[in-house]
């Protein structure tokens, strides 16, 4: 299930705006965030609310094109967004797949994250009110070649992005949860570079 949601990659939100909406709140932090790091939990829910598999890490990216997400726990995994291409190491396989980043992305999270300025030509943004000192956004892909309906993101009163739900086509909702956000951090390019480790098996473009 894990691997459902590595396009959705990952995604942080954070704007300077107090009073703004959710939506002004994305514009302004796609307008001014470079970078970005942060902790993040991940939890799949099935159609029911049940939880099926839970797992922690960390996030980084730099933009237009570059991220690095570490999946820690229960198991090591990278992802690897390099600016043309799109890198996944399963480490206990020892299994690397790679895409060309444009097709890996497409109307997803990932897009969100590390894309250009011109957000609206992917998503149908909408604001969704406020609950529990929360206000929250949802972004609804233009086009149906991306496994998510829709994403929702929620915003605390510091305008800190601290919840993102991914909902997919089978019904299931990945819950992320960000903590210790680091805004425009100095990341050495180095972090945004994949080379496949020796023996790996290598699948994809």
């Amino acid at each position: 299930m894990i691997k459902k949601v590595l396009f959705g990659l990952l995604v942080c939100i954070w704007s300077f705006a107090a009073q703004a909406s959710g939506i002004e709140k994305l514009k302004n932090f796609i307008a001014a965030t470079h970078s970005a790091q942060a902790n993040f939990t991940q939890d799949v829910l099935d159609k029911s609310g049940k939880r099926i598999q839970s797992a922690s890490g960390t996030m980084q990216f730099v933009r237009p094109g570059k991220f690095r997400w570490v999946y820690q726990k229960p198991y090591e995994q990278l992802i690897v967004g390099d600016g043309a291409k799109f890198w996944l190491h399963d480490v206990e396989l020892n299994q690397v797949t790679v895409k060309k980043l444009d097709a890996a992305l497409g109307s997803s999270p990932a897009a969100l994250l590390s894309g250009s300025n011109e957000i609206e030509r992917g998503f149908v943004l909408k604001d969704s009110g406020s609950q529990d000192e929360l206000d929250w956004l949802q972004a609804v892909p233009r086009t149906q070649d991306t496994s998510f309906e829709k994403i929702r993101m929620a915003f605390n009163a510091q305008s800190e992005l601290v919840i993102m739900e991914l909902h997919d086509t089978f019904g299931n909702t990945t819950v992320l949860r960000f903590s210790k956000l680091q805004h425009n951090p100095q990341l050495s390019p180095q972090l945004f570079k994949f080379v496949p480790p020796k023996g790996a098996d290598v699948l994809g473009e």
